[in-house]
């Protein structure tokens, strides 16, 4: 699927490059806290991609991939995200214009395979498998920007079976939209189509077979998703 749904028409906006940024709430960097020493607040955005056949509309089945007849995985986390949706594109955009280039925003879920990750992170190697596999990240209808308050101080939560895991605010983004923006376009440039998960709360957990997940983010929206 390479294209998202608006929510007060019947337009379709198509996805060119899907930016992602780890580690943008410090409750959920401290989830990774290990005897060690505690888990270093970036002190720029974390940045990765994924292929736009990640996304996939609302109320479907995530499954964890199949390779040579075997899971390839045995823990599929969630992590409930606000998606910044970009209407027009640009070049070194300015931190004080980056809202300009904002057409809405929708409710995701960057589900990830934590045991690849991890064991990808302790032997320095890239992890787009365990975040960028097929269907991995369903998106909700885009609401226009027109349409909500602030952005930056909206409620966001994420429900397994009924039971709540995440609980946080956008406002606890440790980098703001308009400088994800403003460091995005600085690097890659950022085009109309581009959409930007911006990063979880706290409240990973292990996901199973047969379980319902609920996502909301107020004024936005919500997702449903079955995992098979």
């Amino acid at each position: 699927m390479d294209h998202l749904r608006f929510r007060s028409s019947s337009d379709k906006f198509v996805v060119r490059n899907i930016f992602c940024i780890g580690k943008n709430y410090l409750d959920h960097i401290k989830e990774f806290d290990t005897p060690a020493g505690a888990a270093e607040v970036p002190k720029t955005p974390v940045v990765f991609l994924k292929p736009t056949s990640a996304i996939m509309a609302d109320r479907v089945m995530v499954s964890i991939p199949v390779y040579n007849g075997k899971p390839i995985s045995n823990d599929l986390q969630n992590e409930v995200e606000l998606v910044v949706v970009i209407g027009k594109g640009g070049f070194d955009i300015t931190a004080d214009r980056a809202m300009e280039h904002v057409l809405g925003y929708a409710v995701g879920i960057d589900f990830t395979l934590r045991d690849i990750q991890s064991e990808a992170k302790a032997k320095g190697l890239p992890w787009e498998i365990a975040k960028g596999f097929r269907s991995s990240s369903p998106v909700s209808e885009i609401v226009r920007k027109e349409e909500i308050g602030d952005p930056e101080n909206l409620g966001i939560r994420l429900k397994v079976n009924g039971v709540t895991k995440q609980d946080g605010n956008t406002s606890q983004m440790i980098f703001r939209i308009n400088y994800i923006i403003h460091y995005l376009s600085s690097i890659f440039g950022l085009s109309e189509g581009d959409i930007i998960f911006t990063g979880t709360p706290a409240g990973i957990t292990k996901l199973n077979p047969g379980d319902t997940i609920e996502a909301e983010i107020d004024s936005i929206g919500k997702l449903n998703i079955k995992i098979g």
